[in-house]
């Protein structure tokens, strides 16, 4: 469990040169993440400017992260690369699959039943290979990170889209998919678009109601969901020192809401005092070494135009508390404005549910401010009106709050605590009555709130904001309650006013726990066994995709042209999808159900071209699949926002879908489809996509002349006999053309293992 203080040193030990070249090389002063980029250069070359947002760039991280539902095919692939064991430290953390229903015990008593086969298999398999196993139950990926492995100025890239949660002590932590970590695990470079920057300046200091949430709530409203798409967010400023190491955590988490690559804070110390309060104060001494180099140098943050793409400043001490939604999370409200949008847009005012932790926001201040409201709601004769629950983000807090009494306050006030994992914010919610597809409200401290995320429900009108707003609602029952400034009736038929939360960034006592729930791999996994049934119905070991034939691709029909927002949770759902994420052939039954068909309005509704009936997706593409006939897929803007998970590129590859082309692509979903041998493209002109129409046969011509920056041609052919021709862009560079060739990165991976 302990992290690597030698290979932390190691990392510390390359940046005084590396640095300093850089900035020679740059030929101005660096930004932090500047610094840190140039830091882990794969080849250790400092000596180029690289252009952002235009120059692919190996790195070589530091780290690797998987949570359980992303492990499965990230490790089914790595076993197809031919090492003994892991090149870099790695973890598997068990966090996904399970689901909330009754309470904390009873639902892990449950997974651990339901999902045994899975983490058997994780658990073998990380013993085999040298990986730290972190069991049901110890927590949350990102929570379980920041307290033992982050560290300010790694590099860490991690199988889910909220990895850079680690940026709040100063890491530069990306959400990636599998094949991405395998390759890293397989001791290969990673490769990345040097990113544009995006600098944001903190100023004047949080107080009363508003909390760190509420700084990327504004963000995410000033800069919408794909407003950081290609970019890296570094916080500075005064005000930036003096949020929590975990509240900055909170930011840079949310930060792959605005589509930003990651986010990070600077180290101070703030950041000392977390890792000397986690029990890390050999590392903070090491970083305290080297403090000039953990942080901007002093002129990018004295006229921070110069050094960054674009610049947002926030004064902390006028931000009000947000509460953000509903169906995405960058609907931004201040408090003050918020009952009166609900009045406006007709949502339900009653709250249902309020729902505070998940990864992003279960720290000890987190859970301490909102027991300061739970607490004031028992002293004042307050009869919470909503239900309520608390998502512990690790073993470790979880232990710690019980032992403070937060725990107690909870359940006094009605409060239901459940498992230390993700539960409610990723759909592993049970939730009663959410067949009946009601329209609803409810408001949570998570993350993300698109339509059906929490509990499968399209008329669910899910809101976003800080554990302390969200307690404040819970109390209340409704919406339009304004903590700051509304009063509400006691069981004495009193009227009472809420104090502003109150609570402490780290306990007193520090932190405590009996068993964190982390298992260590065996030192020599020769002969371990990897345990996978051939039968199940749950794992399925990969077969290699088949390499590209060498001709372009004609005559491929139309499989779904999507409408409007098509996510990886349209793509490949999570809820109870979830556990078929290690069979690839059954995971495929849910690709693209969600996704809007732009001839019907219709979701799961594509026409098969063979039959002329509608159909669902999977199935029409599993007729063509059948008849040896390739597809296309076409979509909208910001195609694949959302999760990380590489389903939602694998699924289309594994059923024979040959071509994503969309308006643009959400980074991580854009280099998954590369990774696994997919032709993803761009219009030239977006406007082109109102010609592919629903009975086209579609050609791409110039693959046969494949190169980096030339675009390609797509021929469609009508029903009625006429024809249109327009170009289209693609950002492959040599490496993942010939990642296209072979047929996906692994197949060159596995290759190159065995010559």
């Amino acid at each position: 469990m302990a992290f690597d203080i030698e290979m932390i040193k190691s990392v510390y030990q390359r940046f005084e040169g590396r640095i300093d070249a850089a900035r020679r090389s740059v030929g101005k002063p660096l930004t932090l993440t500047e610094k840190i980029l140039y830091a882990h250069l794969w080849t250790g070359e400092t000596n180029t400017a690289y252009e952002r947002g235009q120059d692919y760039v190996d790195f070589a991280p530091d780290r690797v992260a998987m949570q359980d539902a992303t492990a499965q095919m990230a490790l089914l692939q790595f076993m197809q690369a031919g090492r003994p064991q892991v090149a870099v430290p790695s973890t598997v953390h068990c966090d996904h699959l399970i689901q909330a229903k009754v309470g904390a015990d009873a639902d892990l008593a449950i997974a651990n039943e339901q999902n045994r086969e899975v983490y058997d298999f994780l658990a073998s398999v990380s013993n085999k290979y040298g990986i730290g196993f972190w069991k049901p139950g110890a927590g949350i990926i990102h929570q379980v990170v920041l307290e033992n492995y982050a560290f300010p100025g790694g590099m860490m890239i991690g199988t889910d889209s909220h990895t850079p949660n680690a940026g709040g002590l100063g890491m530069i932590a990306i959400g990636v998919g599998g094949a991405d970590a395998c390759d890293v695990m397989a001791g290969l470079p990673w490769e990345l678009k040097f990113p544009k920057l995006i600098g944001v300046k903190l100023t004047g200091r949080l107080s009363g109601w508003t909390s760190a949430k509420d700084v990327i709530l504004k963000v995410a409203g000033i800069l919408t969901v794909k407003g950081g798409t290609g970019a890296i967010v570094e916080y500075f400023g005064e005000g930036a020192r003096t949020l929590s190491a975990t509240g900055k955590g909170t930011i840079c988490n949310m930060g792959a809401e605005i589509g930003a690559t990651t986010s990070i804070f600077g180290y101070d110390e703030k950041s000392e005092a977390y890792l000397r309060g986690t029990e890390r104060g050999d590392v903070a001494d090491l970083a305290n070494q080297i403090k000039q180099h953990l942080t901007g140098d002093d002129e990018v943050y004295q006229s921070p135009e110069l050094y960054f793409d674009q610049v947002i400043e926030i004064n902390l001490s006028e931000l009000e508390p947000h509460v953000n939604g509903p169906f995405t999370p960058d609907l931004a409200w201040p408090i003050s404005q918020f009952a009166a949008a609900v009045k406006e847009n007709n949502w339900p005012d009653k709250l249902e549910v309020g729902l505070i932790g998940s990864c992003t926001n279960s720290s000890y201040e987190d859970i301490s401010r909102a027991a300061s409201l739970a607490q004031q709601a028992l002293e004042k004769d307050l009869v919470v009106q909503s239900e309520y629950t608390v998502t512990p983000g690790s073993e470790l807090v979880r232990y710690t709050i019980e032992r403070d009494g937060f725990l107690d306050t909870f359940e006094k006030i009605g409060g239901s605590v459940l498992a230390n994992a993700c539960g409610p914010c990723i759909g592993q919610w049970a939730r009663h009555g959410a067949d009946k597809k009601e329209r609803n409200s409810i408001v949570t401290s998570f993350n993300r709130n698109f339509a059906k995320r929490n509990d499968g429900n399209p008329n669910t009108h899910a809101f976003v904001a800080s554990p302390e707003i969200t307690t404040a609602l819970a109390i209340a029952g409704r919406l339009s309650f304004n903590p700051l400034t509304d009063t509400l009736t006691n069981s004495k038929g009193e009227q009472v006013k809420l104090d502003e939360p109150s609570g402490l960034e780290m306990p007193t006592k520090g932190f405590a726990v009996e068993d964190a729930g982390y298992q260590a791999p065996a030192e020599n996994g020769e002969g371990v066994q990897v345990i996978v049934n051939p039968t199940s119905d749950r794992l399925q070991l990969l077969d290699p995709f088949k390499p590209w034939n060498g001709q372009d691709l004609i005559g491929l029909r139309l499989l779904i042209k999507a409408e409007g927002k098509c996510t990886t949770d349209h793509i490949s759902m999570a809820g109870p999808w979830l556990k078929y994420r290690g069979h690839i052939d059954n995971i495929s039954n849910n690709m693209l159900i969600g996704a809007i068909n732009f001839v019907n309005g219709k979701a799961d509704s594509v026409k098969n071209q063979l039959t002329g009936e509608y159909g669902a997706v999977p199935a029409t593409q599993r007729a063509y699949k059948a008849a040896g006939i390739d597809t296309i897929v076409v979509g909208d803007e910001n195609y694949g926002e959302g999760s990380s998970r590489e389903h939602a590129a694998m699924e289309p590859r594994h059923l024979g879908v040959r071509v994503i082309l969309v308006k643009s692509f959400a980074r991580i979903h854009e280099t998954n489809l590369k990774k696994q041998g997919m032709l993803g493209i761009t219009f030239d002109n977006p406007n082109d996509y109102d010609l592919v129409q629903e009975d086209d046969r579609i050609d791409i011509i110039g693959l046969t002349e494949f190169a980096v920056g030339k675009p390609l041609t797509v021929v469609l052919h009508h029903a009625d006999g006429t024809m249109d021709s327009f170009s289209v862009n693609h950002t492959y560079n040599e490496p993942q053309i010939e990642w296209f060739k072979a047929g996906g990165a692994l197949n060159i991976i596995r290759q190159n293992q065995l010559t």
